[in-house]
């Protein structure tokens, strides 16, 4: 260790094969064909070299290549939680939009991808620093050889790519060739962060034109509840095989449940601003000149709020969340809270007399540490520990999520109840922003926000409850998602719609084809928003025949 420390070539050595290992891994996990696999690997590290080659302080040239270091550290990270796929644009906003605490948590949990990383990384860059105190160089006759092979390496890997170029139309190296896609996906990330800083301003002069058609002396609660990393196959409602979902299988004459619900975004930072919006994968970019279902519904006349366990993070969901009379984020005291604490805004709410009234709700519900979402004594799935994420854990892992699911089962039977007990004509609508892999397959995936998508982490709950003073105004709303709970939902394009629609509001907005509690409703195609924004087709997904496997068992159209 003290000889890599302190001489130049074995730090040139040892830096060059840590940045090779995110290309080496990248060029398999990624089914690139045989050139672009060559340029994968040739051209970064030929580049590398030639960086090198300016300076014979090693030491410095290292630090100037801290960028593909942590690049090459963030990659590694991934590739264990996922198996798979580059850094993509929600990563990183992903990084920047989750709190400290959430990152800990996680980090904390992942401690072979840390250590991978350490033992990578921090040997080069300690090296790095103690060769500039001690002003080691390369020895001189060796910079002119290192030149020359690295400038023969970039014709050779330049000659790959190119031929892969000319025989693989579809190969992007904007998109494919690593790090290359990362510091593009960067560039982007900055694009997004700007556009969502903006978001006040391009849509400051945004109007729904919302009106209710229902009687204005009407009593009327309706609410939007939103999971977090539920999916729906770890349902017993849904046919899973533990009884995670008691009070929901209790309430099945009050609700109606579509069993065919794909998400269109496996991040929260995308999926639940779609689902407070009317922009949809197929049209994502309106939501930067579009105000949210909250402001819909103050236009028509309700008295509006939003309740949230989550940590503001300067994202889309805290701009949307604003637009609410009232809001309010349990998290902003700085502690830990449990969802079913929200249970106790909603109910002083539905008593302080307000005869309209729209309530988002945004749970914390199933996200990772699963053992943190409740409290010891409603762990009904034992052993629940330990936690760190390792395949070998799955069993107590898949317990711990399954104690989060039948929480959730509990907190959205009582709001339902709440609701229900005011005697007003109320709707409560929950869905979930995005699944979970918890290890599931061969491919050993763990969590969500991969920029490749599984089944896992696209299946997710989606139910309506009705009181019966709702059911009896309203039967044909009723009678309209029955007919349609075996059509095909793509959450994010239908939720706002179907909202406006419970509750009788019409927009210029609102379309009558996208709303399951409409005759009309039809689901032509599913698509999926990925790392780009860009809708895409079920099949021109990257799914995996494990995925469709499922999907098939699920009874899930694709």
């Amino acid at each position: 260790m003290k000889r890599l420390f302190l001489s130049p070539l074995i730090l040139f050595a040892w830096t060059m094969v840590a940045l090779a290992v995110p290309n080496v891994a990248l060029a398999f996990t990624e089914d690139l064909p045989l050139l672009p696999a060559l340029a994968q690997i040739v051209l970064p590290l030929a580049l590398y070299a030639l960086v090198f080659s300016l300076s014979r302080k090693t030491g410095k040239m290292v630090w100037w290549l801290f960028l593909f270091i942590f690049f090459g550290a963030f990659q590694i990270v991934l590739l264990f939680l996922f198996g798979n796929s580059i850094i993509g644009v929600d990563m990183f906003l992903n990084v920047l939009t989750t709190n400290p605490s959430e990152a800990f948590e996680l980090l904390g949990n992942l401690l072979s991808g840390i250590a991978t990383v350490v033992a990578l990384y921090v040997p080069s860059l300690v090296g790095a620093t103690m060769q500039m105190v001690k002003h080691r160089e390369m020895p001189a006759p060796f910079m002119k050889p290192l030149r020359r092979w690295a400038l023969g390496g970039v014709a050779a890997g330049a000659l790959f790519l190119g031929l892969g170029l000319w025989t693989l139309p579809s190969y992007r190296p904007l998109c494919d060739l690593y790090p290359l896609n990362v510091m593009y996906n960067v560039e982007l990330t900055g694009e997004r962060l700007y556009d969502a800083a903006h978001y006040d301003e391009t849509s400051a002069n945004f109007k729904f034109h919302a009106a209710t058609t229902h009687p204005a002396d009407s009593a009327e609660v309706y609410v939007l509840l939103l999971g977090e990393t539920a999916r729906a196959d770890h349902f017993q409602l849904y046919g899973y095989n533990r009884p995670t979902t008691p009070r929901l299988l209790a309430d099945t004459a009050q609700m109606v449940w579509f069993p065919d619900v794909l998400t269109e975004s496996n991040t929260t930072h995308k999926s639940v601003p779609m689902l407070l919006t009317a922009a949809s994968a197929s049209d994502y970019n309106r939501i930067y000149r579009e105000r949210g279902i909250l402001t819909a519904f103050k236009e028509a006349g309700f008295h509006t709020a939003f309740f949230s366990n989550q940590r503001r993070n300067h994202s889309f969901i805290d701009a949307l969340g604003e637009e609410a009379d009232e809001v309010v984020f349990l998290k902003d005291d700085g502690a830990e809270h449990f969802d079913a604490e929200l249970l106790g805004l909603t109910s002083k709410l539905l008593s302080a007399g307000h005869k309209r009234l729209f309530i988002v709700v945004h749970l914390y519900g199933s996200h990772f540490v699963y053992r943190e979402r409740y409290q010891p004594s409603a762990a009904h799935f034992l052993p629940d520990e330990p936690t760190a994420a390792r395949k070998a854990n799955r069993p107590s892992l898949v317990n711990a999520y399954d104690n989060t699911i039948l929480t959730a089962d509990h907190v959205v039977d009582s709001l339902y109840r709440q609701t229900a007990a005011t005697g007003a004509r109320s709707a409560l609508l929950y869905t979930s922003d995005h699944g979970e892999n918890i290890y599931d397959d061969s491919r050993e995936l763990f969590l969500h926000a991969s920029p490749r998508p599984s089944c896992y982490d696209m299946m997710v709950p989606l139910l309506v409850f009705t009181s019966p003073a709702y059911r009896q105004a309203y039967p044909q709303a009723v009678a309209a998602m029955k007919r349609n709970r075996q059509q095909p939902v793509s959450s994010q394009a239908s939720v706002f719609h179907t909202m406006l629609s419970l509750a009788g509001i019409t927009s210029p907005s609102y379309v009558d084809s996208l709303s399951l509690a409409s005759p009309a409703y039809s689901c032509k195609q599913r698509f999926y928003l990925n790392d780009h924004n860009e809708p895409v087709g079920l099949r021109n997904l990257k799914l995996t025949d494990e995925d469709f496997a499922v999907f098939r068992k699920r009874g899930i159209r694709y």
